[in-house]
């Protein structure tokens, strides 16, 4: 026996099953949706007790097949991952609208179901092919008489292929599942504004063409162990109030009733460590629901709990997409008035980031969260504390942040001007499907642009990218913008999402994300010697400047221990500095 061998077993045995907290015992009335043993239709999952899950080729042979003899389905190639394989979505229409032009004029309202963007945590998959069944040859062929449903099993189909039972460690069930990233080690799930990914380009395709009235992204948490085996949020403080407010007053009690009656424990979706509190976050574009939300498509993020088993995680999010599919379709025209409202609203100023506000006189909101006992000892291991769960459920009172208040934001621009020089960013906007203008001759422009002051870069990469965030000073400029360049008006149902990619100070700015690292380049130098005679002359001329300089010196220790900033202190108020350094090349039109 070879050593790899050796060890391949040894590791086996020694890890056979992760050490994770005792299971809370559950018999739920959703497992009445699981499909008998001599059902032609039954999955993968329901087959084998929902210890497996099938392969990609499995799961397209599926489809394959049940579209065959269900004239309501039609799969449909939206792109193709990394590593060549085709990424599929499943239209179900029941007037047979099979492409993009024709389905999102329907009357009906159209429900997007995406899973697998983190392909370890592929319940919405088994769950989706579920719900194609029931509602083709199945118990629910009513839902598509009033709701269309573009289902994608696996978005991240490369990730889903590096299939091991060592992938997810913090998860109970299934035996084998996928990796969270893709073939490039990139992390779908923060791609929405960068748009690094063909994986991502392919849903915000379908998300552009395609025009869903609802978008349901679906995941399984890390973290805490606690009761709920279903949490899902939205930004309920964002860019869409119309479609927030038919979430939480519509939509939300519908699925919290839809869930508890089959027996399952739906709750919010938790991202932090509870001890300190609930917040409920509004998540920047990067994310799929904080990208549905700056677009204007009512978007939720949905959680089964990765301790809960695999049964009972799958049950549950087929509950949850039943009753969302439901709840669209009887409340259709609302659902679209909303989306219609928010898509012609133009918010000013633009928020660009927000905040839990200080607390009131009367204090925070409070929650009684439905936890799980645990307790905290010290451990000879981390050399700090370890958290031990005893499977035991509790009721603990907890406060509750959200975040409501606008910490940064904008006034809106009219337009912003792109540079033919900077014409890749205007191609990164083009995929998202914002629309512009190309001007055929040079024009000069009044408008307002950013020096930017203090970058500071990451010093290790993020998502491939080393970000960088800086001080943004306004500047008034006459531009003169070459022919070739690009006017992108905000006057679009898009425009808060142009808001959002070109402001420096967003947090999925193009310009954080470092696609203009280039402006922070001093690329002309001059030697010392040059400007200590010209400072010299300068002080001697120039009284005012003498006090600044000197109230520098006396003021500022980093400026009066550094040679090169002293120096630079006069060159740059020099003719031969670049005016152009540290200017951010996108104008804002006033």
């Amino acid at each position: 026996m070879s050593k790899a061998v050796l060890l391949a077993l040894v590791a086996t045995t020694l890890f056979a099953q992760a050490p994770l907290p005792p299971p809370i015992p559950w018999s739920g009335k959703s497992r009445q949706l699981i499909a008998k043993s001599d059902n032609k239709w039954i999955t993968v999952a329901e087959n084998t007790g929902f210890q497996a899950t099938p392969t990609y080729i499995q799961t397209v042979a599926y489809l394959r097949q049940l579209t065959l003899v269900a004239p309501e389905l039609r799969m449909v190639s939206i792109g193709r991952s990394p590593e060549g394989r085709d990424i599929w979505m499943v239209v179900a229409s029941h007037d047979r609208l099979f492409t993009a032009e024709t389905l999102h004029r329907s009357p009906r309202p159209t429900l997007l179901v995406q899973a697998g963007i983190h392909a370890g945590e592929i319940d919405g998959k088994d769950a989706g092919l579920m719900l194609l069944r029931e509602i083709t040859v199945g118990r629910w062929r009513n839902l598509l008489d009033r709701a269309n449903l573009l289902f994608i099993p696996i978005l991240n189909v490369d990730g889903h292929e590096r299939s091991s039972r060592f992938s997810r460690i913090n998860q109970r069930g299934p035996d084998n599942a996928g990796w969270r990233t893709n073939a490039r080690n990139l992390n779908l799930n923060r791609d929405y504004a960068k748009l690094d990914t063909s994986e991502v380009r392919a849903i915000v395709g379908v998300l552009d063409q395609w025009k869903p009235d609802l978008y349901i992204d679906t995941h399984v948490t890390d973290g805490s162990d606690y009761q709920y085996d279903v949490t899902f949020g939205w930004n309920d403080t964002g860019y869409s109030g119309h479609a927030t407010r038919w979430i939480r007053t519509t939509l939300a009690p519908q699925l919290n009733s839809a869930l508890r009656s089959m027996g399952h424990i739906p709750g919010p979706l938790i991202q932090d460590d509870l001890a300190q509190g609930l917040t409920i976050a509004n998540l920047p574009s990067r994310f799929s629901n904080g990208y549905g939300d700056v677009r204007h498509i009512p978007s939720i993020l949905v959680e089964t709990h990765s301790l809960k088993p695999y049964e009972q995680r799958v049950l549950g999010t087929l509950v949850l997409l039943q009753a969302a599919l439901q709840t669209a379709g009887e409340e259709g025209l609302a659902l679209k008035r909303g989306v219609m409202s928010d898509s012609e609203s133009r918010v000013d100023p633009v928020p660009l980031a927000w905040r839990v506000p200080k607390t009131t006189a009367a204090g925070p909101e409070m929650l009684d969260m439905l936890l799980i006992e645990s307790r905290t000892t010290p451990s000879t291991i981390s050399g700090t504390s370890r958290v031990e769960y005893s499977g035991k459920p509790i009721t603990v009172r907890r406060a509750v942040y959200r975040q409501t208040e606008v910490a940064t934001s904008v006034k809106r621009a009219k337009a912003y001007w792109i540079p033919v020089a900077w014409s890749d960013i205007a191609d990164r906007l083009r995929m998202h499907g914002i629309a512009m203008e190309r001007i055929s001759e040079s024009r000069e422009v009044d408008v307002d642009m950013y020096r930017l002051n203090d970058p500071k870069f990451d010093p290790v990469p993020f998502e491939g990218h080393n970000r960088v965030t800086a001080t943004p000073v306004v500047e008034p400029h006459k531009e003169r913008f070459l022919t070739g360049s690009f006017r992108i008006p905000t006057d679009q149902p898009l425009g808060d999402l142009v808001t959002a990619l070109l402001e420096p100070a967003s947090e999925d700015a193009l310009l954080q994300w470092g696609f203009l690292h280039p402006i922070f380049q001093r690329t002309e130098y001059v030697e010392n010697y040059v400007v200590e005679a010209m400072a010299e002359e300068m002080l001697a001329k120039d009284a005012a400047l003498k006090a600044e300089f000197e109230k520098r010196l006396a003021t500022d220790e980093a400026f009066r221990s550094s040679p090169d900033q002293r120096l630079d202190f006069f060159y740059s108020r020099t003719p031969y500095a670049d005016p152009r350094w540290r200017l951010y090349p996108i104008g804002r039109e006033r």
